[in-house]
This record gives structure tokens, C-alpha cells and sequence, in this order.
């Protein structure tokens, strides 16, 4: 299994050509929705949302939005990874109540907990919260491409793109959000250049060190 899971990360990449004629199951489309509210965040506060969008129109919108990067226009869905924008008390108290009303735990285990939550936030200012969300989002991410290459889904990974267009066009502003990472998925033309490319790393004997 696990030099199986090895070989599908290999044979993902970036895929730059998608073919615009296949289409993710609803099957498959939901395993990544199940992976996005499954992926570890810090605190277990899940700062983030996704938006799927699949309209073709919409797509063709948001391609000049992506500095004309056909990924978006051409692949069967584009995740748009977002961030919260604002986290205040209340969102920490919904959490605890969340925790409370799955795991029956009692509010004399919780309340420690969540008064220690509510204070470290107050001591952060705007742009540390914020900062801590994007890295939410990258966390994430890298659940989302593992999966993609154990479904054979292809998939780009996009910062290339104009998040406060974005934020407009899909009415994310107004839904209390910020468009950060863009994700096409879909399958990948024959065509690409890029399919059969070797990848280019550094290898493990240089990137992985291991101290007795």
C-alpha cells in the first residue's frame, strides 16, 4: 500500500491542460468535500470554507480573473479555498458548543479550554489572525492534492489569480469570506506537455535528515 500511495503521488502534478469534456462524479466530488471538512486545523476551529463551482459560465468569468489561465475555464470543477473574515469570541464559543454537543463532554472539562482560546485570540491582532487562517488553508491544500492523486484526480494549485475580483464576482464578500487558493480538478488532457515530464526534486537524502 503504502509504495502504491508513493507511485500516485508521482504520477500527479500540476496539471496545466485539462480536458473540458470529463467531468468528476458526484462520487468523487463528494470524497473531496469529505477531505476538506476531514483536514486537521489548528485548534480544530476550521477558520475556512470551501465554494465549489462547476457553472460553465462562471468559469469562463473567472479565467480572466486567473491572469487567463485556462485551468480554471477548462477543468470539471474550481475549489476556491477561503478564509473566515473575522473570528470573533462567538465563533470560539460555537466551537465549544460543537465540541460539547458531539462528544457529550461537560462544560467543567470544557470551559478551561475555551476561556484559554477566547484570551489567546484577544492578544492577536488582525493581520496574526488572518496570517493564521492562510495557514489553515495551506494545511488543507496539501490533504486535498494527496487525495487527488489516490483518486486520480488531477489538479492546480493556483495563487495566480485576483482574489478581491474573485471575492466580487462570487459574491464571497458578502458571505464573510476571502477567496485565498484556487483548486481546478478534473482530469488532464492527453495533449499536455507536461504529463510525461519527469519531476524535478531534491531528493530525500538531501531534503530529510534524521537525529538519534
Amino acid at each position: 500500500m503504502a509504495s502504491e500511495i508513493i507511485d500516485q503521488l508521482k504520477w500527479r502534478y500540476a496539471t496545466k491542460k485539462f480536458d473540458p469534456n470529463k467531468t468528476l462524479s458526484a462520487e468523487k466530488l463528494d470524497i473531496l468535500k469529505q477531505t476538506f471538512n476531514l483536514t486537521a486545523t489548528s485548534f480544530g476551529l476550521q477558520p475556512l470554507k470551501m465554494v465549489i463551482v462547476s457553472n460553465q459560465e462562471t468559469k469562463n468569468a473567472l479565467m480572466p480573473l486567473t491572469y487567463n489561465q485556462s485551468q480554471v475555464r477548462d477543468a470539471s470543477h474550481v475549489l476556491i479555498l477561503c478564509v473566515e473574515r473575522k473570528i470573533d469570541p462567538q465563533f470560539i464559543k460555537d466551537h465549544f458548543k460543537l465540541v460539547e454537543g458531539t462528544r457529550k463532554t461537560s462544560r467543567e472539562i470544557l470551559e478551561p479550554f475555551e476561556q484559554a482560546l477566547l484570551q489567546s485570540f484577544e492578544e492577536k491582532n488582525a493581520d496574526e489572525i488572518k496570517q493564521w487562517m492562510i495557514n489553515q488553508v495551506y494545511l488543507t491544500l496539501g490533504a486535498l492534492l494527496t487525495v487527488c492523486a489516490v483518486e486520480k484526480i488531477d489538479a492546480c494549485p493556483m495563487e495566480g489569480f485576483e482574489s478581491e475580483k474573485y471575492d466580487t464576482l462570487l459574491e464571497l464578500d458578502k458571505m464573510g469570506l476571502q477567496s485565498i487558493l484556487a483548486l481546478p480538478v478534473g482530469y488532464r488532457d492527453e495533449s499536455d506537455f507536461f504529463i510525461n515530464m519527469k519531476k524535478v526534486r531534491r531528493g530525500v537524502e538531501e531534503l530529510v535528515f534524521e537525529i538519534n
